[in-house]
């Protein structure tokens, strides 16, 4: 039996990463940073630890851990903001050096694909590409340090292994889902050039068995891409959820290269007003939803042994039926 520290214990990711080991009869401890979401890890059965990324008493928390999982992040696609950068970076920094202090032996980092985003099609992406020369926006960039950060402390003390997940989806999902179910109700929802182009996925079950492969099998200061495996076609995927929420979607759709101005305007306006001027869209969220962004993840399977748990069909039934 396992002792594990999770950081972001009461966000998505961090609830069914709970759930994962907890079934499998390990010991957990996540961070919440409020009442209400210590209240959550309590239920999920995980002993809470009141407090956030930059706090001192982490060390002392984590003693005794073996396992150090850190999925806290500020996800923010808009303007760059220094709470987003006290999160992805100060954050990662502090919370990896306690776990060396405290003797923690394995890190899981919790990144993302959008550390290579630049606006441009990402296709069947390696863990080799090279970070682009201008990220997409402020959260490729803070992620793209906090990689760096938590690889930093990778040594024959503590291994640290990173994940890059893409679009987590599943039942209960309280990130995309439900942003993507107001924009269909308010009939803000529209596909980017009919929204034929292709996207990675990964459910949350799999990214859970990714993780649990990671802390088995992962080489020490790599970085393993975790999917659902074949790309699906976007619009599909998207109207599939919906159809779950008993959502038909919409037909509406609007050129690319018309949204691709407006986000790089936008953005612009953002930067000259430091955040006031908010965007209808931005180039972050266009990079990430308007292009094709596909990963191979032949590493995984081959260095882990990953293979998903759930199919998407699976998946889908499961949202349905919840």
């Amino acid at each position: 039996m396992s002792r594990i520290f999770i950081t972001g214990g009461s966000g998505y990711v961090g609830r069914n990463l709970i759930r994962h080991f907890i079934a499998c009869g390990d010991s957990v401890l996540a961070l919440a940073r409020s009442e209400q979401a210590a209240v959550t890890v309590a239920a999920l059965g995980a002993t809470p630890h009141r407090g956030d990324l930059h706090q001192p008493e982490l060390i002392r928390a984590m003693q005794g851990c073996d396992i150090l999982i850190h999925a806290a992040a500020d996800t923010n696609h808009g303007w760059g903001t220094k709470a987003q950068r006290q999160t992805n970076l100060n954050g990662t920094r502090h919370v990896c050096a306690s776990a060396r202090k405290a003797g923690v032996t394995q890190v899981i980092h919790i990144s993302t694909e959008s550390v290579l985003l630049d606006g441009q099609p990402l296709l069947n992406a390696t863990e080799d590409h090279q970070f682009p020369a201008k990220p997409a926006g402020a959260y490729s960039h803070t992620k793209a340090e906090a990689e760096r950060i938590a690889l930093s402390y990778a040594d024959e003390s503590m291994s640290v292994v990173v994940l890059r997940p893409r679009f987590v989806w599943g039942r209960d999902d309280t990130t995309a889902l439900p942003q993507l179910t107001a924009a269909a109700r308010e009939g803000k929802l529209a596909w980017i050039d009919g929204g034929g182009y292709r996207t990675s996925t990964t459910h949350i079950a799999n990214l859970c068995e990714g993780v649990d492969k990671a802390l088995q099998h992962g080489r020490n200061g790599h970085v393993y891409f975790i999917t659902d495996g074949e790309p699906v076609v976007f619009r599909e995927f998207i109207s599939q959820l919906l159809a779950t929420q008993g959502i038909v979607a919409p037909d509406k759709s609007v050129p690319r290269a018309l949204l691709s101005k407006i986000s790089a305007i936008g953005d612009l306006l953002a930067s000259i007003s430091r955040g006031r001027i908010k965007p209808p869209i931005t180039r972050q969220e266009y990079a990430t939803m308007a292009v094709e962004v596909t990963l191979d993840i032949s590493k995984a399977r081959a260095e882990l042994g990953y293979e998903p748990v759930i199919s998407m069909e699976a998946g889908l039934v499961e949202m349905r039926e919840s």
